[in-house]
């Protein structure tokens, strides 16, 4: 199997994060992932690995987790979704993504397995199962594996993680997890096995006893072990004051914006130390967060206009951009780019990203079938008060992104937003005319 055809043959089986999950062959289950990776001689269990879990902030402190790991020598394999642009984003080794020819040559090992499974997996599974079997070629000495939906029953959890990191909890994917903040964080809570160390970073007690209640042997708690003294904009990012059951941490530069992004790198330092079980020398800490990227996560891709990419897909992703933009960048006239997948209430996402307030709006349409039609999203524009002039409809987002750019004025801001779908078209199309950012699996 050469590449092209190990990526046409994942694109064949059913993707849940591209049909929407009421297209899910079976009810949630395990079995079908359990008995890929048996079939693959359980690579899960030939190395230790860090468990994430969480509403927002997975991906960002997944991978300065997996940087402060390699920044310790350790060989250390990353698993993370969605991708921006290509597949091989979501499997790395020590900071670097899966090559095509390891990428074609573990997916055709799965390939090879399927047929004795009772059920189809899907694609999710087989990638996780690709991505397990990758960490246990190379030996990694630990993994860093971010859950895709939920945890009870998200395929990453046939593994066995010594640390359960969790971010926070806050309503999303309603369809599948449900519409309370407390059924969200039960389903969320399944990832933490007995005996493993938790850092959590969750703080309502209401939803946090979900996870006490796993039964884990330690339990570090986000504000009383571990957390942020200190916080403030610096030139390109934060310099953040950090602290850890061991030490603190002053003067730690972050190359990120955001104010959030604080607290996902003291979730990621405390799940660091939790996994070596010694704290970090400070110096390796600096260097290891220098080097920290989060590609479509408030990531400048062009200056006159200011252009902005980030993938807020919830409200309270959304209402986390807002903040970001107050602080961090000078008041101007804001054009926002949005598309948003069905599931997702159009009203409450302009909201939480005061819309209204804005220069104007261009609705298109993310490159997923579970896009909304962006017709719809600008009925819910104008219902909210702006002004049919303020609303333009746009369905590609190249196209869409372009006509902002070029109904703005110099001084003003592009932002880009609504779905990590919408992100990453932007993304790619900015890039390929010349844009700033690096690749995002460079």
């Amino acid at each position: 199997m050469n590449i092209d055809e190990a990526r046409g043959w994942l694109d064949d089986h059913v993707n849940l994060e591209q049909a929407g999950l009421g297209t899910s062959p079976a009810p949630p289950t395990l079995e079908r992932m359990q008995a890929v990776v048996e079939l693959l001689g359980s690579p899960q269990l030939e190395f230790p690995s860090v468990h994430l879990t969480g509403t927002n902030g997975k991906s960002s402190t997944a991978r300065m987790l997996s940087a402060l790991l390699t920044a310790t020598d350790l060989s250390v394999g990353s698993y993370t979704s969605p991708h921006l642009e290509r597949v091989n984003e979501r499997l790395a080794w020590c900071g670097a993504p899966i090559s095509d020819e390891a990428l074609a040559e573990t997916l055709a090992r799965v390939a090879l397995v399927e047929a004795h499974v009772p059920e189809r997996p899907t694609y999710f599974e087989i990638l996780t199962a690709a991505a397990l079997s990758w960490f246990a070629d190379l030996a990694v000495q630990v993994a860093v594996v971010e859950v895709g939906l939920g945890g009870r029953w998200d395929a990453t959890n046939v593994i066995d993680g010594e640390v359960a990191v969790v971010t926070n909890v806050s309503i999303d994917h309603v369809e599948y997890l449900g519409s309370s903040a407390e059924g969200i964080a039960a389903e969320k809570a399944g990832i933490v096995k007995p005996g493993a160390v938790l850092v959590l970073g969750e703080t309502d007690p209401m939803l946090s006893r979900y996870f006490l209640d796993r039964g884990a042997a330690e339990v570090w708690r986000r504000g009383a072990d571990f957390g942020v003294r200190g916080n403030r904009m610096a030139h390109g990012g934060r310099v953040m004051e950090l602290f850890t059951p061991g030490r603190d941490y002053p003067e730690v530069f972050l190359p990120l914006h955001g104010r959030h992004q604080a607290e996902n790198a003291a979730l990621a330092l405390a799940g660091a130390e939790a996994v070596l079980g010694r704290v970090l020398p400070d110096e390796l800490v600096r260097e290891a967060f220098t080097s920290v990227t989060s590609p479509g996560r408030l990531e400048v891709l062009g200056h006159q206009p200011l252009v902005l990419l980030d993938g807020a897909h919830n409200v309270a992703g959304a209402q986390a951009l807002l903040v970001a933009l107050a602080e961090e960048f000078a008041p101007a006239p804001r054009t926002l780019v949005v598309g948003l997948l069905r599931e997702k209430s159009p009203h409450e996402m302009l909201e939480a990203l005061d819309a209204p307030h804005g220069e104007s709006i261009v609705c298109t349409r993310p490159p997923s079938p579970r896009a909304l039609d962006p017709l719809h999203l600008a009925e819910a524009a104008r219902e909210l008060g702006l002004a049919s002039d303020r609303v333009a409809v746009v369905d590609d987002v190249d196209d869409a992104v372009q006509h902002a750019i070029g109904t703005s004025d110099p001084d003003g801001q592009v932002v880009v937003t609504g779905s990590l779908y919408v992100a990453g078209a932007a993304r790619a199309a900015l890039r390929a005319r010349g844009g700033e950012a690096p690749s995002a699996h460079e």
